[in-house]
């Protein structure tokens, strides 16, 4: 029972150590993050421009989660966690600059078939855009000046993968404050001096690729893994490497998919519906990026590392304790953004051209993305579990089984149902749902996860503190209305708002407990 107890232990200083340097990181991101998407919706409000900015951003953004975090990363970690094993420094070396290679020149290749036909690639992701000839001229101008980022920012991921390997965290998890920075400054200084500000902040999104790169050389020096490119296919471990990255192509692009589906009925939707809901997401991915993607990240090269033959109690109690971190982080989430809804967006971004009846829409997009979150975050703790295992098969099904209902569930509420793009969010909110329900089986029936009832301290814990932070938020929220508030006047209620909630769900979640916070987080 010491030997367990200690593993257990050894798992949770390790990997909440590990957790506290990316959480520090994304976070930090993650608010420069609501400051570039203040300053680009101050610049260009819910317009056409700014529907062509977000749907052109998240053409290269989709191929660079869907590839270099999501299925590169899955595929790589495992590998690359096997030849630092062996210890073999000159074989290893000979994997990195071999993959590097390859990765260099398709980087290449694809980026300039894009750059050729990129009006076709603006037919597929935003056919509504497609046949109207101003937007699809524009979008298909900031498409090509924007889309090789996503070369540069898949090499970026790949640095970071090396890196995290290691166990160093750092410097991949706040390499993203490179790109928010150099949006904000050409949004508030550069872009209005112009009369297309738009163009601006696309050759923003280009500069902030380059410089993410450049921050990479130092970290790969010191830990001695900076690969010189060769172009060798014969090497074993890409061998491996192209066993894996086929299936998790998909298997890892599972919310991508998705909202890849998301984009393309979002632009037959009327004008300012793309920015509503890239408003909405992108407040929802700030509890996603702190704590979820935060501990997806630490989760992958951690499993990785354990031989299931001899320590898969470890593995097992790793699984475990990123569940309940997530379920305990992404419930009270989950009311707060369901809640504030309008309290948040009119206080970040109503100002400038982003009018009220744009908070309004962004809100509601918001409400239907929040019932999804807690399974949009145990999504970053489960697919790690099947990548570590080098199983790339079983989520890759489950992806193909989301993006079906996923599809269905967007034409059928947003255009059967008319719910707009409201129909779209709660769309993807239901397809997650299934999702992890798929995954939980599939993990359990491995013997993964170990079925408890559910009638236990910490469950009963989540629920008493979620029932009094949603009476609180229920009359709080019923007593102010945001939009009839002057700007100071929002940011003084909504810190208010903010600062209570947490305290109650901490404060009740320590009197249930009869414990200190720290042992929450341990």
């Amino acid at each position: 029972m010491k030997t367990i107890s200690k593993n257990h232990n050894d798992i949770s200083n390790g990997l909440f150590t590990n957790l506290k340097k990316v959480v520090s990181g994304t976070g930090l991101s993650r608010i420069f993050g609501l400051i570039r998407d203040i300053s680009t919706t101050n610049l260009l409000g819910a317009s056409l421009f700014h529907d062509i900015f977000v749907i052109c951003l998240k053409i290269p953004n989709l191929f660079r989660r869907f590839f270099a975090e999501g299925a590169f990363n899955q595929a790589f970690i495992p590998i690359y966690s096997d030849y630092e094993r062996v210890n073999n420094i000159d074989e290893t070396n000979k994997f990195l600059s071999s993959l590097l290679g390859v990765l260099i020149t398709s980087l290449f290749i694809f980026t300039i078939l894009v750059l050729i036909f990129a009006p076709i690639f603006i037919f597929v992701f935003a056919p509504g855009f497609y046949f109207d000839p101003v937007k699809k001229d524009l979008s298909v101008d900031i498409l090509r000046i924007m889309f090789p980022y996503l070369a540069l920012i898949s090499l970026v991921a790949f640095a970071g993968g090396i890196q995290n390997t290691h166990k160093k965290f750092s410097i991949p998890a706040y390499t993203p404050v490179l790109f928010n920075l150099s949006l904000i400054i050409a949004a508030i200084f550069i872009a209005p001096i112009y009369e297309m500000p738009i163009y601006v902040l696309a050759w923003g999104v280009f500069l902030a690729g380059i410089l993410q790169l450049l921050i990479q050389i130092l970290p790969l020096k010191r830990i001695d893994r900076l690969p010189v490119p060769k172009f060798n296919l014969k090497n074993p471990g890409l061998n491996k490497f192209f066993k894996l990255i086929i299936p998790a192509i998909l298997a890892g692009g599972i919310i991508q998919i998705n909202l890849l589906v998301d984009t393309i009925f979002a632009s037959f939707l009327e004008t300012g519906s793309p920015t509503w809901l890239y408003v909405s997401d992108r407040l929802i991915q700030f509890p996603m990026g702190i704590f979820a993607i935060a501990i997806g990240t630490v989760l992958l090269p951690t499993l990785s590392k354990f031989d299931l033959n001899h320590e898969k109690d470890k593995f097992v109690n790793g699984i475990r304790k990123g569940q309940k971190f997530v379920l305990y982080i992404g419930i009270p989430s989950m009311i707060g953004l369901f809640f504030c809804a309008e309290d948040l967006i009119s206080t970040i971004f109503y100002r400038g051209a982003f009018s009220g009846i744009d908070v309004i829409n962004s809100a509601y997009s918001l409400m239907a993305f929040s019932f999804g979150l807690p399974f949009f975050m145990l999504m970053k703790v489960l697919t790690p579990a099947f990548f570590a295992r080098k199983d790339t098969k079983t989520p890759m099904y489950v992806a193909g089984m989301s993006l079906f209902i996923n599809a269905f569930l967007n034409f059928y509420l947003a255009f059967i149902l008319d719910l707009g793009h409201i129909g779209i969010a709660l769309g993807s909110s239901i397809a997650a749902i299934i999702s992890v329900c798929v995954l939980e089986i599939a993990l359990y029936k491995n013997g993964f996860i170990q079925l408890r009832s559910i009638f236990n301290k910490f469950n009963f814990n989540i629920f008493i503190s979620s029932i009094f932070l949603i009476t609180f938020l229920y009359f709080y929220t019923s007593e102010i209305n945001f939009l009839k508030l002057t700007q100071y006047e929002r940011v003084f209620y909504l810190i208010i708002e903010v600062i209570v909630s947490i305290s109650i769900y901490f404060f009740i979640s320590r009197l249930v407990l009869k414990k200190p916070l720290k042992f929450l987080f341990n």
